[in-house]
């Protein structure tokens, strides 16, 4: 396997200042233009330590300097008039931490919060105020569970095998209405290539539960902490046989913020 590294991506946008949830550290009153940046931080450092990775953990940022060096690659994007900007930060094996932005598309949610898909109710809305309803396909072949997919690095071909075998686009791609699902050797789903996800049953949205093998996402773990979302009980965990044509799908993404999707077949 060729080298590689650590990964997390969130969004910064102004619009975000006005969410009073979306605080500048776990402790603090302040307001971010970073979505949930402390959890990245803490999301980077611990998959330093599933990776034992000794040389990054002693090279480990501060928070602050986490956030300046965000701060930074803002204020040097390529296109600096932008509303949105995706902020990549990669961590090396021996410590390097590298961070870039790049345009992103605005919110589609009136109420400019990246969250908001999540009060969407299938048996009443539409699903339109949330933008582009994602065309969401199942992969054809397992995906076992491994450090590669709990921890998110820029080692992601079972991602791309998969994108593949659902016809999609190869990443990055400027078409972002589609998505693959994929599952494990129990044919358990667990996720999405470039996404977390949820199933909406009985007035709730249930992700499926990390004993999967699922990448446990930033976006997704704020959502299950403030009870927006539920991880599945022990026999409970979605199939590809158990998801009909049409089945909703909740997108979840630390860029995007969430989006619907709805499952295709055939």
């Amino acid at each position: 396997m060729k080298e590689f590294e650590l990964l997390t991506a969130t969004r910064y946008d102004l619009a975000l200042l006005h969410l009073s949830w979306n605080k500048d550290s776990f402790d603090a009153y302040k307001r971010s233009p970073f979505l949930v940046l402390p959890y990245h931080y803490e999301r980077l450092r611990k998959a330093a330590e599933d990776h034992r990775w000794t040389e990054a953990l002693a090279a480990f940022p501060s928070y602050e300097s986490f956030k300046s060096a965000a701060l930074d690659a803002v204020a040097n994007a390529p296109e600096p008039s932008a509303d949105a900007y995706k902020v990549r930060f990669t961590l090396g094996q021996s410590g390097t931490l590298r961070v870039s932005a790049s345009p992103t598309p605005p919110l589609l949610s009136a109420t400019k919060d990246p969250t908001a898909a999540t009060f969407f109710n299938p048996d009443t809305d539409t699903g339109k105020q949330y933008g582009t309803i994602f065309d969401v396909r199942i992969d054809t072949q397992p995906t076992p569970p491994s450090i590669f997919t709990y921890t998110k690095t820029t080692h992601r071909k079972h991602y791309d095998d998969a994108r593949a075998r659902a016809g999609l686009p190869a990443l990055p791609s400027p078409d972002l209405t589609s998505e693959v699902i994929i599952f494990n050797n129990d044919r358990y789903l667990t996720e999405g290539s470039i996404s977390n996800i949820a199933f909406y049953k009985s007035g709730y949205w249930y992700t499926p539960h990390e004993r999967t093998g699922c990448l446990p996402g930033v976006l997704r773990r704020w959502l299950v902490e403030q009870g927006r979302i539920k991880e599945t009980k022990p026999g409970h965990d979605y199939t590809p046989e158990n998801l009909a044509a049409g089945s909703w799908v909740l997108i979840i993404n630390s860029v995007l913020g969430c989006r619907v999707g709805k499952i295709q077949k055939g």
